[in-house]
């Protein structure tokens, strides 16, 4: 296979590592080229990990998060990336998309435009082949999670366009659009089923009991049993986020890679013919 251009485009730091790393990771060593875009300064993280719960932590959370991200990719093997910095919008309970909620700053309420811009002139520079971010509603209902889907979408459209920020570059047309943190119940039944197996308490219970939508949008499942363990040391790499000690980690990469070794994305806009299910983000493309 000619060596091709993913980009994935995140909301925070740790967002690169949490979803879609192992896929990276696999890519990487298979010699294409992997690019991460962060938008926000991910300044309004809470510490979520016991261990780093310090003096001075809080304080210099936009630096310490902005060191971990460094490490995390250099562990995936990602070398291109851009920080457009926004500041955090932070999460909001049952947000309903009212701006007033958040600061007047944060990403959430920068003008739509300009953030298009900025990832147009991007794309348009580095011409990937395909293009990543999180489903319709962010995945989860996180302020800048909404807006990094909605932005990314309009910059796949407004990429193509000549009419669209003329000023940005020559159109170019990225081949596929896919959404990616896609969790299906079909995942989370066979993570559940392996912890019980093992004899682990299982984290995955309260989630399986709430969860009603029994749709799967999953068109792509990428093989990345390798590549696990490398997906899992990024993680961890964001201390201030992640508890080594945490539930999630019940279960090793071992037990994973027997049970569920795939990534899941659903393919949202295509330029090419790539009839689905696919085993590849890259299936129908050529150099």
């Amino acid at each position: 296979m000619p060596h091709l251009h993913a980009m994935f485009v995140h909301a925070h730091p740790d967002d690169e590592s949490s979803k879609g790393a192992a896929t990276m990771a696999r890519y990487v060593k298979e010699g294409h080229r992997i690019s991460v875009v962060t938008l926000t300064d991910g300044g309004a993280g809470d510490i979520l990990n016991p261990a780093m719960d310090r003096p001075g932590v809080q304080e210099r959370m936009i630096e310490i998060r902005e060191e971990e991200l460094a490490r995390a990719l250099e562990i995936i093997g990602v070398t291109d990336h851009w920080a457009f910095g926004y500041p955090d919008s932070g999460y909001v309970e049952d947000f309903d998309g009212d701006g007033s909620r958040v600061a007047d700053d944060a990403f959430y309420n920068v003008e739509i435009d300009e953030v298009v811009h900025r990832l147009v002139q991007l794309i348009r520079a580095e011409r990937p082949d395909v293009l990543l971010t999180y489903p319709e509603g962010g995945g989860y209902p996180h302020p800048d999670h909404i807006r990094c889907h909605d932005v990314t979408v309009a910059a796949y459209e407004a990429a193509a366009d000549p009419q669209r920020f003329p000023d940005a570059g020559q159109p170019f047309e990225v081949s596929k659009l896919y959404y990616m943190g896609v969790f299906t119940r079909r995942k989370l039944e066979a993570m559940h089923q392996a912890c019980l197996g093992n004899g682990i308490e299982s984290p995955f219970t309260e989630w399986l009991d709430r969860w009603e939508d029994h749709s799967d949008p999953t068109t792509t499942r990428v093989d990345v049993g390798d590549h696990l363990t490398v997906a899992r040391q990024a993680l961890l790499a964001h201390a201030t986020q992640i508890d080594p000690e945490g539930r999630w980690f019940a279960l090793s990469e071992d037990i994973i890679r027997d049970v569920y070794p795939w990534e899941e994305f659903e393919l949202a806009r295509s330029r090419v013919d790539a009839p689905t299910p696919e085993d590849s983000l890259f299936a129908g493309i050529s150099l």
